[in-house]
């Protein structure tokens, strides 16, 4: 039976569920419609009204009649006032709309000029004329002005959909002086001598206080108290009571419900004792024990949506969590449509024939053959004869004329076999046909493989972005820890050496890629950071740590943002030495020692085609490129293909450039080797030197350039020496280069590396007899172990952290 009439109560309560504001904010206008102040103030109607109104307007037919049924309860001629205050706020309105200022910025001056008029025209048509009711009437009207200010941040709470999870703390008092202005509706409502209304606020208080805490509280407690003594003076007592219950209980709040409510009723008992007798003291134990059960009876899901809205809790931070998760999600997945959208576009146009068959379409054969009986044959009246009554044998001509004007375009007539004098009447209008053709031909697929090429680049660039944006939806999906019990062993760690700390925020503490940002108050010249903070941080987390960067907030009160970092296990020191040919000043070998950005650094060298300005441009710009492509996160292949697309666009003549690049990872000193038709590199360990080489053509000569990467395992006092081919082929072709230059390195007893570099090009230009016949550019890094300035610093009783893993 129960299972068969289910249906019958879904309906309503699904209705009940769907129209749950429109009742709540019905509710609400009854009570306000009958509450009143000082027993002759009515300013709440009007003021919910006027908010109602501009609000949800499809809610001001039922709020209407609410709040006249309301003031049906209240002494006469309350109703009649409140009927004209909403009949005049309507005309006012109607006023407004005609000449378009009908805003809800216009709302509160809209209700004051409502209540007061209607205010005097009471006073004017009464029985007698006072100051004291003019005093009054102006009074309530300033009071609904400001009674729809608050309003206007409180009702949102109740009528917007998509709630805003972050209440401002102003928001938050408004809210609660509406929900104090309903309850004082009820004044003067009694169940078993109970009060309701100190029911209600009581209740009010056990909600306020289990979310916020002792603050929230005891502001819930004061303002409710105020509100409800100005609607019945003699409970002016009620103000501290609740101000006091409201304090305790929140004091309470870490022990849940019960001890929220036990704060609850031991406040209000004893201030009871205080202002009320014997029945007194029963009369308000009971009110907050019917408090108290309304509380146990409210659902754990409307506490938690409180919470929600009330910043510090943990529903709040929960809530506001979720939010930021769900935006970084939807961004990381926007950002991979995007890297789909560019890998898709570079599919595209990277299916694209090759130039090579692009040339060998059987079009463009046909292409001549119609070229060429239009131009050559059009006039000779041997035409039919030539092409309908022998036509294989003129083809064939004329395919041998065109593979002879291929294999050479300044071919003559007598240059072309007898044979075909004698097929052909007019070979030489016919030659100087093809030869014209041809060239139009060549002019063509210049401009092909122009666009071939432009093609290619632009999928290798979308390539590129396709894969750096797959690279950042990853790090936006990263989701760290909260480590606030990290944060506070490094907090009382530095306070306990003296350091004023204002604020310390952990974003990572994975080993190798910690980052700690501690805000404190710097003594200028002591420079507490490096030789401190870093030294004690190293201590902690096992591991160096360095200053990475900081920032001075504010000079006046002498704090400064510092960003603190895992320091590099391995660092690289750098020489170069280089020569000009000829001795001239303009060499057109380019270099570069960089820090990419994430812990790599970059040795790299070029070479330009020729010598000068011209084959110095050609290689620095290589070099630019690529560096930019590397910082951005693009890979290696990928950038070295880019760079030779783009030298190649360049010109339409043939430049090129060698590149010869040593990525070196300074944590863990795996270095990879970019060789581009570079001679080879040489590394120096010890008394031993090994050559690394790596075969591949030039960028900037053929579009599709094989990119071969060699990876290495440095150690520290490893020496990497790079050199361009005018110091490698030095000896020049009767001697082995490389062994020659093994030698050469051998022999230097130096461990510094501008010393090398300086060493190694003097030999070498004493071998050339002080004749430097080419562009010589040697480049040398040296791997060392990091060592920081200052050593740890190790407080006693001080425990290792404990590193918490992030979560991807």
């Amino acid at each position: 039976m129960r299972l068969r009439n289910m249906p019958y109560l879904e309906r309503p309560l699904q209705l009940i569920a769907a129209k749950k504001w429109m009742l709540l904010l019905t509710l609400m206008a009854f009570l306000l419609g009958k509450a009143m102040i000082l027993d002759e103030l009515s300013p709440f109607a009007i003021a919910f009204f006027a908010v109602v109104f501009f609000m949800r307007r499809d809610y001001l037919l039922p709020v209407s009649v609410a709040i006249l049924a309301g003031s049906l309860f209240a002494p006469f001629p309350v109703p009649l006032i409140i009927a004209g205050e909403l009949l005049v706020f309507y005309l006012i309105h109607r006023g407004l709309n005609a000449y378009d200022h009908a805003e809800v910025s216009y709302a509160p001056l809209m209700v004051f000029v409502s209540s007061f008029v209607v205010k005097l025209i009471t006073i004017m048509t009464g029985s007698a004329f006072t100051w004291y009711s003019l005093m009054m009437g102006a009074f309530d009207a300033i009071l609904s002005f400001v009674l729809a200010l608050v309003f206007i941040q409180a009702i949102p709470v109740f009528t917007y959909r998509k709630k805003n999870y972050q209440l401002r703390s102003e928001e938050i008092l408004c809210l609660i002086i509406l929900l104090a202005s309903v309850m004082t509706g009820a004044v003067g409502w009694t169940v078993y001598s109970m009060s309701v209304e100190h029911i209600l606020s009581r209740y009010l208080i056990l909600v306020f206080a289990l979310v916020g805490g002792a603050p929230l509280g005891a502001s819930v407690g004061v303002v409710t108290g105020l509100i409800l003594s100005l609607a019945d003076i003699s409970a002016i007592y009620q103000m501290s009571l609740l101000a006091f219950s409201g304090m305790l209980a929140g004091m309470l709040r870490e022990g849940k419900k019960g001890a929220v409510m036990m704060g609850m009723l031991l406040g209000s008992s004893i201030l009871s004792i205080y202002f009320n007798g014997p029945a007194g003291v029963m009369t308000s134990t009971w009110e907050s024990c019917a408090a108290i059960v309304l509380f146990l009876l409210t659902p754990k899901s409307v506490i938690t949506m409180i919470s929600k809205y009330v910043p510090g809790t943990n529903d709040h931070s929960k809530s506001q969590h979720e939010y930021a998760k769900r935006v970084r999600d939807l961004t990381a997945e926007r950002v991979n449509q995007f890297s789909r959208v560019f890998r898709q576009l570079s599919q595209s146009f990277g299916q694209v024939a090759s130039t090579e068959e692009i040339s060998k379409r059987s079009g463009e054969v046909d292409h001549f053959m119609n070229a060429i009986a239009e131009g050559a044959c059009s006039t000779c009246f041997k035409r039919s004869h030539c092409w309908d009554a022998k036509f294989y044998q003129t083809y064939q001509y004329m395919t041998g004329v065109m593979t002879a004007v291929e294999e050479n375009p300044e071919i003559t007539d007598q240059q072309i076999p007898k044979e075909w004098m004698r097929i052909c009447g007019k070979t030489y209008e016919v030659l100087q046909e093809m030869k014209y053709q041809y060239g139009l031909y060549q002019h063509d697929m210049q401009w092909k493989r122009q666009i071939y090429d432009s093609r290619h680049l632009v999928a290798d660039q979308l390539s590129g972005v396709s894969q750096v944006m797959e690279d950042l939806a990853r790090e936006i999906q990263r989701e760290g820890q909260a480590m606030h019990r990290q944060e506070e062993q490094i907090r009382e760690a530095l306070e306990q050496l003296g350091l004023s700390i204002q604020g310390i925020e952990i974003i990572s503490l994975d080993p190798g890629h910690v980052e700690i940002e501690i805000v404190h108050a710097f003594t200028r010249g002591y420079d507490e950071c490096r030789k401190i903070i870093a030294p004690l941080l190293s201590d902690i987390l096992d591991e160096h740590i360095a200053v990475n960067h900081e920032s001075s907030i504010s000079s006046k009160d002498g704090l400064a943002t510092v960003m603190f970092g895992s320091a590099k296990t391995f660092e690289i020191t750098t020489g170069i030495a280089g020569a000009a040919k000829g001795g001239d000043m303009l060499s057109g070998d380019s270099f570069s020692m960089v820090e990419l950005g994430n812990g790599t650094f970059a040795v790299a060298l070029s070479d330009g085609m020729g010598n000068g300005e011209r084959a110095k441009l050609e290689s620095s710009t290589a070099l630019n490129i690529l560096e930019q492509l590397l910082q951005s996160g693009m890979d290696e292949r990928l950038a070295i293909k880019s760079v030779n697309s783009i030298l190649m666009l360049r010109s339409p003549d043939e430049v090129y450039a060698t590149v010869d690049m040593a990525l070196i990872d300074q944590y863990t000193a795996e270095t990879t080797f970019m060789k581009i038709a570079s001679t080879p590199s040489f590394i120096k360990r010890g008394h031993e030197v090994i050559p690394v080489s790596a075969s591949n053509l030039p960028i900037g000569i053929i579009q599709d350039i094989e990119v071969d990467l060699v990876t290495l395992k440095l150690q520290a006092g490893d020496i990497v020496i790079m050199m361009t081919d005018g110091i490698y082929d030095a000896p020049g072709h009767a001697v082995n280069k490389e062994l020659w230059m093994k030698r050469m390195i051998q022999e230097i007893d130096s461990e510094d590396p501008q010393q090398i570099a300086d060493i190694l090009l003097e030999k070498v230009i004493r071998y050339q007899q002080n004749v430097i016949h080419d562009d010589m550019t040697v480049v040398v890094g040296k791997v060392e172990h990091y060592r920081p300035e200052w050593t740890t610093l190790h407080v006693p009783g001080l425990e290792r952290m404990e590193r918490p893993r992030t979560v991807s």
